[in-house]
């Protein structure tokens, strides 16, 4: 009887996953397994068009960042409030590595999906049920996520230097220290606030 070898199968989330570790070590510090592997499943979860698709008003698309902001806040309870933001988040993180340009040619810039997303995770960094600790580090490493998803996805040089500007822009403007960790992220070295003034 001839012996068989075993025959592994991979998912759409094992790819993914094992790619997201890999160019997850280039990241100095690489990203928490946990955090990877989220993201994998999420991404696998988007190659299912029902789940980034929805029916809204008789047309099926995706829901504008925007919209589900809106229904976040108008959320009849925290656990809805943070399943929306989830969405939110993953959806932010997902369109934002991978149709950059389809946005960008409408006006959207990266700063807007790591505004998004970073404010979504991080709401679900202290108050989501579970993985409060995958939530923060998308929150706090939101642009470098980013570019790993991207690069994860094959596409290439995610953040040009206008991304980087008007996300350094915002920045001066705010004073935000969420847009001044994605920054720190990405390897800009900021001025003390002191400075700013």
């Amino acid at each position: 009887m001839p012996i068989v070898s075993p025959t592994f199968e991979m998912t759409l989330a094992d790819y993914f996953r094992e790619r997201l570790q890999e160019l997850g070590e280039e990241l100095k510090p690489p990203p928490h397994e946990d955090t990877l592997w989220y993201m994998g499943n999420m991404l696998a979860r988007f190659g299912d068009s029902d789940q980034l698709f929805s029916y809204d008003y008789g047309k099926t698309g995706i829901r504008p960042l925007a919209l589900l902001y809106k229904d976040a806040r108008e959320a009849r309870d925290a656990r809805m409030r943070c399943l929306i933001l989830r969405h939110l988040g993953d959806l932010a993180l997902f369109l934002g590595a991978l149709f950059p340009e389809n946005y960008a040619r409408r006006g959207i810039l990266k700063d807007y999906f790591i505004g998004m997303g970073g404010g979504a995770y991080d709401y679900l960094s202290e108050n989501a049920d579970q993985n409060r600790h995958i939530f923060s580090e998308l929150a706090t490493k939101f642009a470098r996520m980013l570019e790993l998803v991207a690069k994860t996805c094959s596409k290439q040089n995610p953040f040009d230097a206008n991304d980087v500007l008007n996300l350094y822009q915002r920045w001066r403007q705010s004073g935000n220290p969420r847009i001044a960790e994605q920054l720190r992220a990405l390897g800009i070295n900021l001025p003390e606030s002191d400075e700013l003034h």
